[in-house]
């Protein structure tokens, strides 16, 4: 078996902007696994905020190159790389190409008894409210918007979405960008606006003031869960978990760690960095049946991979075996 790496860039369909920068475009790494002529696929997105970039990623991924040689798996996998971007997309290109050789579709190789059409949340960056009000009001039609905050003037954006598109449901994303006072003041106030739920609203590292707090408003842990290993330190401070490939280090562990947060009473969302088609098609797999997706990492580019997943508004077609399973 042979591993090849390569860095791809995506124009994004304009800015996209969250409390901590904004972006233009998306920058991946794609990896590929070659088996008796056939390739399997799988796509990370390094993230500053867990210390990864491009290069630290390419470098952790060729690092296996000779053991995949000589015959590593993806169950061997788990124990070579830590939970990140870089067991992601070897991991998700394992299943690509246990799917392709065994000719099973991947969601039936992960058990699943069908693989069905999903609704996702579609996401508004971090901007004034007016153009918040507008952004909302173009996207009215989509049942689930999810709305970038984390700073001054949060109440008057969310205002101004609720007033754009006054029947969707709400999805608040804090980016860890509140303190556990603004929690409590915003909270109330969303409630009566329509939010279902709020992400990360405090940092990861100080979350500790959530632990036996009243939460009127759901608290979904986003930078705060990583793998099975996170689910005890959230008991009691959150109310649903956010699983993203990029975190748990691809979907071998991720489907893990959904049953066993299942299995501590989290509700579940499923989500993603803003990547390509080839992302969001193993993330398929972990969103059926879930409480809330988060997969519109396609619908904020410009340009997508040559056999892109198919969207008719906010539903989302299981991905052609061409892209990936």
């Amino acid at each position: 078996m042979k591993l090849s790496v390569s860095q791809d860039t995506f124009a994004m369909d304009g800015t996209f902007t969250i409390s901590r920068g904004s972006r233009t475009e998306a920058q991946v790494v794609t990896v590929r696994l070659s088996k008796d002529g056939v390739v399997g696929m799988g796509e990370c997105v390094p993230y500053a905020r867990y210390g990864e970039s491009l290069d630290s990623v390419c470098e952790q991924i060729n690092s296996l190159s000779d053991a995949i040689e000589q015959g590593m798996d993806r169950l061997a996998l788990q124990d070579a790389l830590a939970p990140g971007a870089a067991r992601n997309a070897i991991d998700c290109a394992f299943w690509d190409l246990e799917a392709k050789l065994s000719g099973k579709p991947a969601w039936q190789l992960a058990g699943l008894a069908s693989l069905n059409t999903i609704v996702t949340a579609y996401t508004l960056s971090l901007q004034s409210p007016e153009k918040m009000q507008q952004a909302a009001a173009d996207n009215a039609s989509r049942p689930l918007l999810k709305i970038k905050l984390g700073g001054e003037g949060d109440l008057e954006r969310l205002r101004a979405v609720r007033a754009g598109a006054p029947t969707s449901r709400l999805i608040v994303d804090a980016n860890e960008g509140w303190s556990a006072t603004d929690y409590d003041a915003l909270a109330p106030v969303m409630l009566e606006l329509g939010v279902a739920l709020v992400e990360q609203p405090l940092p990861a590292s100080d979350d500790g003031a959530l632990e036996g707090r009243e939460r009127p408003l759901p608290v979904c842990a986003d930078e705060a869960c990583h793998d099975r290993h996170s689910l005890a330190s959230l008991v009691g401070k959150y109310d649903v978990i956010n699983i993203k490939l990029d975190k748990t280090g691809g979907l071998t562990e991720a489907l893990a760690l959904k049953q066993a947060a299942i299995e501590h009473g989290f509700s579940i969302m499923v989500g993603c960095m803003v990547g390509s088609s080839l992302a969001m098609a193993p993330a398929m797999l972990l969103a059926q049946d879930v409480d809330f997706v988060d997969l519109d990492g396609p619908l904020l580019l410009a340009e997508d991979r040559d056999t892109p997943i198919v969207f008719q508004g906010s539903d989302m077609h299981p991905a052609p075996t061409a892209l990936w399973g």
